[in-house]
């Protein structure tokens, strides 16, 4: 199939060209965010009531999804974080290097792990109060990481929202790429990711002159590398993140920013539709990530994303309270946080790698190569994607089916206390579709998570393969492993869930 240009689509295509587009959403955003923040400090702590117990936990989890799966990244392109952190940016230093031993993705394993953990531990979806600390939390973070350290720092090496949504952008339809690369190979100026100036820099951030290369370019390597070049004349930033238009591949660390496709001076960037399998199933070398064969930590974040969408649901399952009573009693622990991380740690951690490490164990048994286990995982982790996002898929929008309507009377209570005219808030509202159709909608995204997977981990062994016979057998033990994940989350999608932050009664 052809891909076709968002950006010279009519209708979509001349409001993505808008250069003001993405402030606009970003405003929006920003604007529910601070009356999302109000309401949990000042309003009704009952969950249902609140901004910050419906909007959060019923409604954004379920657009983020459906974005990712039907458009891409556009959470990260209307983030509302981005506003206050472009003031940061303005009247900060913003010029330290993020410190090199945390320019990996180590540090955001660590904080979703983080964050999976206090979400059940403390009951976010119950405390209006809590989920507003923690928005407010996330702002000030970015307006100090990134008023503090030079380019998109906070997104790429922290936000945890950010990681789910670059992980989880790798099954969009659709990709910000160039349009020819002999427009890119003839270019002299890098605009995409230095930025536009109204003359040429002459220095660094740090005052280090900046020298032509061999074929006369301006210090493209500083550039690509993250010497960022000052703003001091700039008329249209580059990419932040550091991502080379030229040599990217995919959508890892790419937040739709779209600041590549307003600096190229010769319109030679677009939003291009794909199929995700190539992104997940090739291994080249990718502009800001290298190789995914070579990137442990990136792989381990995939992983954590897969299991962590069982772990998540299954956090919300009737037989998950008889279990967390029993081990209760067998280990006398009282603390329910301790408890939670206890859960967490076994799944999330210590299952995943026994199951992984055997799987990968048995593929190379099977198809004997050059690679280590851990070179082996590492490949193949990305094939398991689109079953934790399918798992994700059905999870959110469970949520979003049975509840997005109790939105309305959440903004009629909120309008009345303001004075504003809204009528009697109508708290029987709550679901969009009838619940014989839930069911059938968590398993049609989850097999079909499993569907593309499976298709994915064979063109993975493939490509590793030598022979197709080979590749048969590399590929069958994470076959398995991906047929008893969907397994399992078939019987989960099938207990009884918690309406969490859904209903008032």
């Amino acid at each position: 199939m052809t891909p076709v240009d968002l950006l010279r689509a009519p209708g979509i295509g001349p409001v993505l060209r808008w250069r003001h587009t993405r402030t606009v959403l970003q405003a929006l955003c920003l604007a529910v965010a601070a009356l999302l923040i109000l309401d949990g400090l000042f309003g009704p702590q009952v969950a249902p009531r609140n901004l910050a117990g419906v909007l959060p936990w019923v409604h954004w989890r379920g657009f983020v999804v459906l974005a990712l799966l039907v458009a891409g990244n556009l959470f990260c392109m209307a983030c509302p974080f981005m506003l206050p952190r472009r003031i940061a940016k303005r009247f900060g230093p913003a010029n330290r290097p993020w410190p090199a031993p945390l320019r990996s993705k180590w540090l955001a394993v660590g904080i979703l792990l983080l964050f999976f953990w206090a979400y059940e531990a403390y009951a976010l979806w119950a405390s209006p109060w809590l989920t507003a600390w923690v928005a407010g939390t996330y702002f000030t973070l970015a307006f100090v990481i990134d008023g503090f350290f030079r380019g998109a720092s906070f997104c790429r090496f922290v936000c945890p929202i950010g990681q789910f949504n670059f992980v989880n952008g790798m099954v969009s339809p659709t990709e910000v790429r160039v349009r020819d690369p002999e427009v890119c190979g003839r270019c002299e100026t890098h605009d995409c990711i230095r930025g536009r100036y109204a003359s040429p820099p002459k220095a660094d951030w740090s005052g280090r002159p900046l020298r032509p290369d061999a074929s006369g370019r301006l210090a493209l390597a500083g550039a690509a590398s993250g010497r960022a070049m000052g703003r001091e004349g700039l008329l249209q930033g580059g990419c932040e993140l550091a991502l080379y238009q030229p040599r990217k591949t995919g959508n890892l660390d790419c937040t739709f920013c779209m600041e590549c496709i307003h600096a190229c001076p010769h319109d030679n960037v677009g939003i291009f539709t794909r199929s995700p399998l190539a992104d997940l199933t090739t291994d080249p070398v990718r502009s800001g990530v290298g190789r995914l064969s070579r990137r442990p930590d990136l792989a381990a974040l995939a992983l954590l994303l897969t299991f962590g969408a069982f772990v998540n649901a299954f956090g919300m399952v009737e037989p998950v309270f008889v279990l967390q009573d029993q081990v209760s009693a067998l280990l006398g622990l009282t603390s329910r946080p301790l408890l939670i991380l206890l859960f967490m740690v076994t799944g999330i951690v210590l299952l995943p790698l026994v199951l992984v490490a055997a799987t990968a164990a048995a593929s190379r048994a099977l198809a004997p190569g050059t690679d280590t286990l851990v070179g082996r995982t590492t490949r193949y982790a990305w094939g398991l994607v689109p079953l934790g996002f399918g798992m994700w898929t059905a999870h959110y929008l469970y949520h979003l089916l049975i509840g997005g309507l109790t939105i309305v009377p959440v903004v009629q209570e909120y309008l009345g206390e303001l004075g504003l005219p809204a009528g009697s808030p109508a708290w029987g509202l709550g679901p969009m579709v009838p619940e014989s159709w839930l069911l059938p909608v968590e398993l049609f995204f989850l097999q079909g998570g499993l569907l593309v997977s499976l298709v994915a981990l064979y063109r993975i062994a493939r490509s590793e393969a030598p022979t197709k016979r080979t590749g048969v057998r590399a590929f069958l033990p994470w076959a398995i492993l991906a047929t008893l994940l969907s397994g399992a989350g078939i019987w989960l999608l099938m207990q009884p869930m918690e309406m969490r932050g859904t209903f008032f009664v």
